[in-house]
């Protein structure tokens, strides 16, 4: 029979490599906790350009990794939340930031869902007209309403 002891070590043995795939960014945090609150919101705003699906924060990707060594750079060098956006979208597009600008180049984008809301509103009202119009014009034998 295995012994208590053996057993937990089994499972800290296989339950290891989870705990430190979690710890995505090996950067050591800044000091002062109000840069690292400003870095870590910085991280999820921006988009992972490989994973698409993902922040930067949360990517293990190498491109990720990159971005969120050069975001730790720019706060180091001084520079804002601001200019680090704008200097994210001069070089890789609005892609890369999640809540992209109103802007003329993005309306498309933003008016979007409303757009097919309405889309498929009209067609639903168009099917359900078509239909009653059908009913209407079929014999009344095919409904059921024979008068005797």
């Amino acid at each position: 029979m295995i012994s208590r002891g053996l057993w937990l070590a089994a499972w800290l043995a296989l339950l290891l490599p989870f705990g430190t795939a979690l710890a995505i960014d090996s950067e050591a945090a800044f000091e002062d906790p109000a840069m690292q609150a400003r870095y870590e919101n910085l991280n999820r705003e921006l988009r992972c350009l490989v994973c698409q699906n993902q922040s930067i924060a949360d990517s293990n990707a190498t491109l990720a990794q990159d971005l969120r060594r050069e975001v730790r750079e720019m706060m180091a060098e001084g520079r804002n939340d601001a200019y680090i956006r704008a200097f994210m979208t001069a070089r890789y597009g609005d892609f890369v930031l999640y809540e992209p600008p109103l802007a003329p180049r993005t309306w498309l984008l933003w008016a979007a869902p409303g757009l097919l809301v309405m889309i498929g509103l009209l067609a639903a009202v168009l099917v359900i007209r078509r239909r009653a119009r059908s009913l209407e014009d079929e014999p009344q034998e095919w409904r059921g309403e024979v008068d005797p």
